[in-house]
């Protein structure tokens, strides 16, 4: 029984086609299918049916996230952990979404709406799998490889990480603590080998932060700076790097406010990874590790 990685965001948007012509040509995301209200994407080098779906609402924000698992047998395992934890869970029937099977879907402790699924129609990677060549001749925008992680919000971080760890599997691999050590501020949590595939930080239940993007290297969060500001598209941060994770980063807005960012770089992680910690006195650093301070958007825009 394993959760394998972050599989999707449904992210809800104002303006449906403005959306789309965003995540389309400055992300570079490929459109694989449309349903009511819905429109469905994928990053080149992601091989099931969609990442990234866009729903059309009145306001912007975080409809759910989805987690692929091992088997499909998983699914009632996972049902009986949750229930085990105290969280509401109930089914998904199978095709609720274009070209996806049956899922669970839960309501975790911070009130976010969080999937397991294990089907889904697989499309390939635009470079085949048959002697592929590193990345395709026809991109567009940042052209990131894949969805890489959600950073969420909530008031009580310290049962969001139990549930995620107890309850579906996760391991922690960085946590921010007040400075006494009493409270949990924020918590960095992975399922595979990244430095984390979610993440939570005190704040409104039911928010989103952000959705972020992976990229290659530096150079590519460097080109993303350049690709948004053609586009005149709204960069709360330039880039820089995190102190926490590791990574390299650029954050910025979709059309409706809701926060993305293009990610790189970032260690690795394995099951027996000791968390790092991280004080409350330092978050500034850890977060805009050569800024050194948070400004104050970043904890206040959020979805």
């Amino acid at each position: 029984m394993a959760i394998m990685r972050l599989g999707r965001a449904e992210l809800k948007v104002m303006d449906l086609e403005k959306s789309v012509d965003y995540y389309t040509n400055v992300i570079g995301l490929e459109e694989t299918g449309r349903s009511e209200g819905r429109v469905y994407m994928k990053a080149w080098d992601e091989y099931d049916h969609h990442s990234i779906v866009l729903q059309e609402a009145d306001s912007p924000g975080l409809d759910h996230l989805a987690f692929k698992v091992e088997k499909l047998e998983d699914l009632a395992q996972f049902e009986k952990k949750v229930e085990l934890f105290g969280c509401t869970v109930r089914r998904v029937s199978s095709g609720a979404r274009l070209a996806e099977g049956q899922a669970i879907r839960i309501e975790t402790p911070t009130g976010h709406q969080v999937e397991l699924y294990h089907e889904i129609e697989r499309l390939g990677k635009k470079v085949g799998s048959v002697n592929p060549h590193p990345w395709p001749l026809e991109t567009r925008g940042i052209a990131p490889h894949a969805l890489d992680h959600c950073l969420l919000t909530g008031e009580d971080v310290e049962t969001a990480t139990r549930f995620f760890m107890e309850a579906l599997g996760f391991k922690q691999s960085e946590k921010i603590m007040t400075v006494d050590g009493e409270v949990m501020l924020g918590s960095f949590l992975f399922t595979g080998n990244k430095a984390h595939d979610i993440a939570f930080v005190k704040g409104p239940d039911k928010k989103l932060h952000h959705a972020a993007f992976h990229v290659d290297n530096f150079y590519e969060v460097l080109k993303a700076a350049d690709i948004l500001s053609r586009n005149e598209v709204q960069i709360e941060v330039t880039p820089t790097r995190h102190g926490i994770t590791r990574g390299q980063t650029i954050y910025f807005f979709d059309p409706s406010g809701n926060r993305n960012e293009a990610f790189c770089g970032g260690y690795m992680t394995y099951a027996d990874f000791p968390t790092i910690t991280w004080t409350e006195d330092r978050i500034g650093q850890g977060i805009f590790y050569h800024r050194r301070e948070l400004i104050e958007s970043f904890m206040k825009a959020l979805t």
